[in-house]
C-alpha cells in the first residue's frame, strides 16, 4: 500500500484584482473541466446500469423470494434458536433481533389521555421540560433590555460568514 504525501505549499493571495481575475479564471476553468468528467462518467454509468438492469433485477427478486423462504423456515422451526438468537449455515448465518423496547398507546387511548391519566396517578413518569426560547430570543436581540438580559445570563447571538465563489455558467446547445 503507497501512501501519498503532500507538501505543504505557502499559499499567496493575490497582490491586485488583475492577478484575482487569473486566479479566479484558473478556478472557472478547472470547475468547467470537472463538470465535464462527471458528465461523461454519469453517461458512462449509466450505460452501465441500463446494461445490467434486468439482471439485477431478476436477483432482488431471487432475493426476497429466497429471504421469505427461508424467514418462514425459521419461524416455523424455532427449535433451533433454543439459547441463541441465531443458527449457522453452509452459506451464513440466520437469526432473529430483538429490538429496541418502545412504548405504544393501547388500543382507545391516545397519548395526550395517557399523559392525562399519569398526572393524576403517577406524576414521576411525566417530564417538564424547561429549555430557552432560542427562536425568540433571536427575534427580539436587537431590542436593548433583551441584550442586557441575555448577557446577564450568558447569551451571545452570534452569526457565521463564509466565503463563496459562484460561477457564471455559460449554457451549451448540442
Amino acid at each position: 500500500m503507497t501512501t501519498s504525501r503532500k507538501k505543504s505549499v505557502a499559499v499567496m493571495p493575490p497582490a491586485d484584482l488583475q492577478g484575482a481575475e487569473k486566479v479566479m479564471a484558473i478556478y472557472a476553468k478547472a470547475d468547467a473541466e470537472q463538470a465535464q468528467i462527471n458528465a461523461k462518467m454519469d453517461e458512462e454509468f449509466t450505460a452501465i446500469r441500463e446494461l445490467n438492469a434486468v439482471r439485477l433485477q431478476e436477483c432482488e427478486e431471487a432475493k426476497k423470494i429466497a429471504f421469505n423462504k427461508i424467514q418462514m423456515f425459521a419461524e416455523s422451526n424455532k427449535e433451533l434458536f433454543p439459547k441463541k438468537k441465531s443458527f449457522e449455515m453452509a452459506q451464513g448465518s440466520i437469526g432473529f433481533r430483538t429490538g429496541t423496547p418502545k412504548l405504544k398507546s393501547a388500543k382507545g387511548f391516545t397519548w395526550p389521555a395517557i399523559t392525562k391519566l399519569l398526572a393524576m396517578k403517577a406524576k414521576e413518569y411525566l417530564i417538564v421540560k424547561e429549555e430557552p426560547a432560542k427562536a425568540k430570543l433571536i427575534a427580539d436581540r436587537d431590542k436593548p433590555e433583551v441584550q442586557l438580559l441575555m448577557k446577564n445570563v450568558g447569551i451571545e447571538c452570534v452569526q457565521d460568514e463564509t466565503f463563496f465563489i459562484e460561477l457564471k455558467k455559460e449554457v451549451q446547445n448540442d
